[in-house]
């Protein structure tokens, strides 16, 4: 009797199909995954209800998974130059109303690198529309909007991989896998090695997961979704840089989004 599969959340966005598309059509060993696709604050809030198995999380949401989640080493998203990007309609200041990918989101996070600010949490896709109509005042991007917001006319404001990477002195961690802890003891190994597989799969063939890849994909452009997978997936989706995950999440208990988490439940399975 084949062996239950296990819910795999990931984004629909390149980078994930991308170094996802091995494992979840069985082209590497390891664990069978039933893929449950959404934006990443979605994917937050579903860990947060402890509703996923195995998730892709956003690092600075972590926190308040703790206790129930513990962290894969593959899959994930980090690097240099990987961070995300304010714009507006002209050059100006970082103020006013500020759409953000969701309150739980690493972007939310990197923002407070330059202040408090008024916040409105939409979907990252909406975001662009909403500075372009004028329903804020700037706005925060990830994923495909750090390729097309110039194409509609918005200025940059500011690189906040760039603060961060300038202050923390580390790559800027961004997202994570993380598996139920009651899970991980039985297949957290097994977890692992598939996803690392799964992203040299996808090096090594990289045009195999082509048509998957531009089935989910928000921005159509075969450019765009070619520079999206050289940025965002590197040699840290391979393996995360542990230290900068740790940093991270430091940096959020200081800020306060979450409790201290108990030092006796590792980070990392």
């Amino acid at each position: 009797m084949d062996a239950p599969s296990v819910t795999f959340g990931f984004s629909t966005c390149p980078n994930d199909t991308f170094a996802f598309h091995a494992l979840v059509h069985g082209l590497v060993p390891g664990p069978r995954v039933t893929p449950l696709m959404d934006d990443i604050e979605a994917l937050n809030l579903r860990a947060e209800r402890g509703e996923a198995e195995v998730t892709k999380v956003s690092i600075a949401a972590y926190g308040r998974l703790r206790d129930r989640y513990i962290l894969l080493r593959a899959g994930g998203a980090a690097g240099f130059g990987v961070g995300p990007i304010i714009v507006a309609r002209s050059r100006r200041e970082v103020g006013g109303r500020i759409a953000i990918p969701g309150e739980r989101t690493t972007a939310a996070l990197l923002l407070r690198l330059l202040g408090r600010f008024e916040t409105v949490a939409m979907r990252f896709d909406q975001i662009e529309d909403a500075v372009l109509c004028g329903d804020v005042d700037c706005g925060l991007l990830i994923h495909e909007g750090r390729f097309t917001y110039e194409a509609k006319g918005l200025a940059l404001l500011a690189d906040l991989g760039t603060v961060w990477e300038e202050r923390m002195q580390c790559p800027l961690p961004l997202a994570a896998i993380a598996i139920r802890r009651d899970l991980a003891p039985a297949l957290a190994p097994a977890m692992d090695q598939a996803l690392r597989a799964s992203v040299e799969y996808a090096f090594a063939h990289p045009d195999a997961s082509r048509d998957y890849v531009a089935a989910h994909a928000q921005e159509m452009d075969p450019d765009v979704m070619a520079r999206h997978i050289r940025l965002y997936v590197n040699d840290y989706t391979r393996a995360l840089d542990e230290r900068a995950v740790r940093r991270m999440i430091a940096w959020a208990e200081e800020e306060a989004l979450f409790p201290k988490g108990d030092p006796a439940l590792p980070v990392f399975a």
